[in-house]
């Protein structure tokens, strides 16, 4: 296997920086939309074939040193009891928004069940790669599937979710412990399955002030982290706008951490313990450069 990503992630010397990019397989590659006008979206990330196909075009095309599952951040609210649609041009959709204690104490929690077609893909996807590259899989972190669920999609400003935290925290607590362990398991259930990375998606963390964060996404976060079998499996905490939060997200013991491209690496490098890795920091529009 080409280890170069697992020996940086593990924060030991390589030759050179391993490369591999978020959303490698997608809307850019024409192969991708040949599947895409056939199924969708949901259709995709649940067939584990058409999973593995896409998860392995751009290790056909682009040769990186990674792979990434193909799937979506917020299957876990949809196994919870979220009713999840995706169109196109309009993105993610749950048609039962959160709102209320009875709409928390209405999501499931052991619903792994629900989520074996993930583990079936990873499978499929790791026969295909015979053992050429990692495989990374992924999950959404609780405040990111959160805001999902209560906003009902995708939102600017996050209203609904920071009146939630504000108005009703204990509401918002419960909800966030639901998802963590929901979360928690699913990763472990990646891991099982053979994955040989995972990465924590924190998306819509830096909608958030220094202590909401404390108190609503990386204590959860933490947690995650401290509950899964990461033996030989590095884990990534990844969370737009991580500049900020980095020496916070280090106290959650990551293998790796993703920085944005207008931090300084050396800052931030020197900010975080020994042992903790750096990814990302480069802006994805200088691909388009010549």
């Amino acid at each position: 296997m080409n280890t170069l990503f697992l020996d940086a992630a593990f924060s030991k010397q390589t030759e050179r920086p391993p490369v591999w990019m978020m959303r490698q397989a997608g809307r850019f590659m024409p192969q991708y939309w040949e599947i895409k006008n056939k199924y969708s979206f949901l259709e995709m990330c649940k067939t584990p074939e058409i999973a593995a196909d896409v998860t392995m075009l751009p290790v056909d095309l682009l040769g990186i040193d990674a792979a990434i599952l193909f799937c979506d951040i917020l299957v876990t609210g949809e196994a919870m009891g979220g009713d999840l649609s995706f169109t196109q041009g309009v993105g993610p959709k749950f048609a039962n928004p959160v709102g209320t204690l009875a709409d928390v104490e209405a999501l499931e929690v052991d619903v792994m069940d629900r989520l074996e077609y993930v583990a079936d893909a990873i499978k499929v996807i790791q026969q295909r790669l015979n053992g050429s590259i990692p495989l990374i899989g992924f999950a959404g972190a609780p405040f990111t599937v959160m805001s999902y669920l209560v906003e009902g999609g995708s939102s600017k400003d996050f209203k609904l979710t920071k009146l939630l935290i504000h108005n009703h925290p204990e509401v918002a607590h419960k909800l966030l412990a639901k998802i963590a362990k929901v979360t928690a398991d699913y990763l472990n259930l990646q891991i099982a399955a053979g994955v040989n990375a995972v990465q924590l998606f924190d998306s819509w963390a830096l909608a958030l002030s220094w202590n909401d964060y404390n108190e609503f996404s990386h204590r959860y976060n933490q947690e995650i982290i401290a509950n899964l079998n990461r033996t030989g499996v590095p884990v990534i905490s990844f969370c737009k706008g991580s500049s900020v939060f980095a020496p916070m997200m280090a106290e959650a013991k990551p293998d790796v951490i993703s920085v944005d491209w207008n931090a300084d690496l050396l800052n931030i490098k020197n900010a975080l313990p020994a042992g903790i890795a750096v990814q990302g920091n480069l802006d994805p529009h200088i691909l388009y450069a010549d």
